[in-house]
C-alpha cells in the first residue's frame, strides 16, 4: 500500500504544481485565462495520464508483496 499511496501523491503533486502555475501565469496576464487554463487542464490531463502505469505497477508490487510473493516489473 506504501508504493501505491506514494504514487498518487506524486499524482497530486503534478496536478498541483500545474494548477499554481497556471493561477499565477493567469494572474500575471489577465486577459489570457481562458487560454492559460485551457492549456493547463490539457497539462493536468496529461499528468494524470502519464502517472496509469506507475501507479498500476506499484498496486502491483503492493499485491504481490502483501501475498509473500516477490514483485515483478514489467
Amino acid at each position: 500500500m506504501k508504493r501505491t499511496l506514494y504514487e498518487l501523491l506524486h499524482i497530486a503533486a503534478g496536478l498541483v504544481g500545474t494548477a499554481l502555475i497556471a493561477w499565477a501565469s493567469s494572474w500575471a496576464v489577465p486577459y489570457l485565462w481562458q487560454e492559460i487554463w485551457g492549456v493547463a487542464c490539457v497539462a493536468m490531463a496529461i499528468v494524470a495520464f502519464m502517472g496509469v502505469r506507475p501507479l498500476r505497477l506499484a498496486w502491483r508490487a503492493d499485491r504481490t508483496a502483501t501475498a509473500g510473493r516477490r514483485p515483478t516489473d514489467g
